[in-house]
């Protein structure tokens, strides 16, 4: 006798019909004395024997009743069946999908931990389409296109052909899955205007001392901060959007790494959440090549420059010439000097080799 309780677990495709017609060999039955005994048409029995027919819950107490074993059998062997016949056709559509990695930054995801590393041969290749799928939450490329390719952003770049949309869709997805996990309030832009101010004062203070009360000001606010490292091939200094209605995302790279960047680039992103329409998508680089800017993005850079350097200040900017007296321009104004010296910079008052030695560079984990 078949035994009909162990556990199925094959290594082939195997049709529940199998079992069925083990059983009708074992008792020397023909596919019509079955049909008879379960009240189905040979043609039916036949249809269930050949796996182009399925075990429904009926079916299957019919053959608990006539060929023993359970109704629970008879469905788990059936699902087993169209789970194993599911993961044939994925494997040809994985295969069909392969030329994808070449669109996306593969193993530079593996080299940040965010995937398992394996080597890039044909073989693994399936399955590193499979574990991309699942990155992206998307069922193929063809919807990852329509998500991430298909996004209408506004981007500054320092060349038109310097970033590549699979880099950039993997930066932005990996900031997407921190958001999604975390619960804030409802955004409040007066709450939001009011946190900024604040933070406009923790410039001065060393990562370790104001990214605890960057994070707080910002999620009080309805909006989420997130950090996450710069994919290579992206370029990408942060990105402002708009999860749902009630909940923006600010997200930054320390693309730079230096605190002026940093500092211009939070409230490039903050003026994006504050001044500009919540079904954009504002992903952004510095860069000096205002001819690519489009209007919002030189509202954002304004905004930005004005709130950290309020333009009553411009005149007196234009005399600092040395580094002390940058420093006593940064406590007047109660910002930080690296902050000072990215203006003048930009602004062509000194060289941009001068006095960066009053900018600080620094390390932030993500999230």
């Amino acid at each position: 006798m078949t035994e009909l309780t162990r556990p199925f677990a094959p290594e082939w495709v195997s049709t529940p019909g199998d079992t069925i017609a083990d059983l009708l060999e074992e008792r020397d039955w023909t596919q019509a004395q079955l049909a008879d005994r379960m009240g189905y048409t040979t043609k039916h029995i036949s249809l269930l024997i050949n796996g182009k027919a399925p075990i429904t819950e009926e079916a299957a107490l019919k053959l608990e009743h006539v060929l023993g074993s359970t109704a629970s059998f008879w469905l788990k062997r059936e699902a087993q069946y169209r789970a194993q016949l599911a993961n044939i056709e994925e494997q040809e559509r994985l295969q069909q999908y392969i030329t994808w990695l070449d669109e996306l930054p593969v193993k530079a995801l593996m080299n940040q931990g965010i995937i398992p590393k394996c080597r890039m041969v044909e073989k693994n290749k399936p399955a590193l389409v499979r574990q991309m799928l699942r990155y992206f939450g998307v069922a193929s490329p063809d919807e990852w296109r329509k998500i991430y390719v298909g996004m209408e952003v506004a981007f500054r770049r320092t060349r038109e052909d310097q970033s590549n949309v699979g880099a950039i869709s993997a930066w932005i997805r990996c900031g997407e899955l921190v958001a999604e996990k975390i619960d804030c309030p409802k955004f409040n832009k007066s709450q939001f205007q009011k946190s900024v101010r604040e933070i406009r004062s923790l410039t001065t203070l060393p990562p370790q001392e104001f990214r605890p009360r960057l994070d707080e000001l910002c999620w009080n606010s309805g909006v989420i901060l997130v950090l996450v490292p710069s994919v290579p091939g992206a370029h990408v200094s942060g990105m402002a959007r708009w999860l749902n209605p009630h909940k923006a995302l600010i997200q930054l790279s320390l693309y730079g790494k230096q605190n002026d960047r940093f500092w211009f680039t939070l409230f490039h992103e903050a003026a994006h959440i504050l001044l500009h329409d919540k079904k954009d998508i504002f992903l952004d680089e510095l860069s000096d090549n205002t001819g690519l800017k489009s209007q919002q993005e030189e509202e954002a850079d304004a905004w930005a420059r004005d709130y950290l350097i309020p333009p009553e200040y411009a005149n007196e900017l234009k005399t600092l010439h040395s580094k002390e007296a940058v420093r006593q321009f940064s406590e007047c104004v109660d910002i930080h000097p690296g902050i000072v010296v990215g203006r003048l910079q930009h602004d062509g008052i000194v060289d941009r080799s001068w006095m960066n030695g009053l900018k600080e560079s620094f390390c932030l984990n993500g999230g």
